[in-house]
């Protein structure tokens, strides 16, 4: 299950990166909006401006890797 690695990885990365869910049963126009297909979703953002994606399941270590990756953290 992602939920509890993607907590990990917000303790992780706190005052470095802000982390947020969307349920898209609840939001469909914003997965529209993101081109949400499936889920998990992961969507990096600098500045208002998506910079990286990555589609399936990933353990803290590598969301916390992926992330510094993508926006410099």
């Amino acid at each position: 299950m992602m939920a509890p690695e993607f907590a990990k990885a917000a303790k992780t990365l706190e005052g470095k990166a802000r982390f947020a869910k969307l349920d898209t049963e609840a939001y469909p126009q914003a997965s529209q909006r993101y081109g949400v297909r499936g889920i998990p979703l992961l969507i990096a953002f600098s500045e208002g401006r998506e910079t990286k994606r990555h589609s399936g399941a990933i353990s803290a270590p590598q969301i916390v890797s992926w992330l510094s990756n993508a926006a410099g953290a």
